[in-house]
């Protein structure tokens, strides 16, 4: 019997955005990532490389107002993506976590392809609090985006930061271990039958 392809092909278009996005669950971690952000543009390449996904974002928004329709849309259609990308979900492992350094950082990341979208995203005291718009990219648009991830897709997701000083190694310590929880739960496990939920439905 042959395994279903776990990929999708969308696109988004508003008066605000135009994106469009490829995804395949069962890559090798290759990206092709333009939203116009660079700094985005590195955290997506980050996810996509640790969680094994292949995946291509192009993007075009309102840059010239801020980065919040183009952040905001993008982080609804990769949710989007990845929840046409996993169909009924079954064999899944469905749960994914991991612990994360990055330098003087850490993230501590679990996931729960659950159907239930919730985010709860957290900093220990002691964490960097600032903007730090250099980067040209903010904590407040990377709790957004993930938050715009998590609903599209219909997950669980709880991102805990501890002891960051630099933000920069804070949200790439987010974003890799975003991206390896996902790997984690979409996996198929040959052991699961059907829907691994006892309801039988996520």
């Amino acid at each position: 019997m042959s395994v279903r392809q776990r990929t999708a092909q969308l696109r988004r278009k508003t008066k605000e955005t135009n994106i469009a996005v490829k995804l395949n669950l069962d890559g090798q971690g290759k990206a092709i990532i333009e939203t116009g952000i660079p700094f985005l543009n590195h955290m997506l390449e980050l996810l996509t490389k640790h969680g094994l996904f292949d995946l291509a974002i192009k993007a075009k928004g309102d840059l010239h107002v801020d980065r919040h329709h183009t952040n905001e849309d993008v982080g609804l259609l990769l949710g989007e993506a990845f929840k046409k990308a996993l169909g009924d979900k079954r064999g899944i492992r469905r749960f994914g976590s991991i612990s994360l350094p990055m330098d003087e950082a850490i993230a501590n990341v679990a996931v729960d392809l659950s159907g239930r979208p919730k985010l709860v995203f957290t900093m220990a005291k002691g964490s960097e609090t600032g903007s730090r718009e250099e980067l040209g990219y903010t904590l407040s648009d990377a709790q957004h985006f993930l938050e715009s991830f998590a609903n599209a897709f219909g997950i669980t997701l709880h991102v805990e930061t501890k002891g960051g000083r630099d933000l920069h190694h804070i949200l790439e310590a987010a974003f890799k271990g975003l991206g390896i929880a996902l790997g984690h739960a979409v996996e198929r496990n040959p052991r699961i039958k059907g829907v691994p939920s006892t309801k039988g439905k996520l």
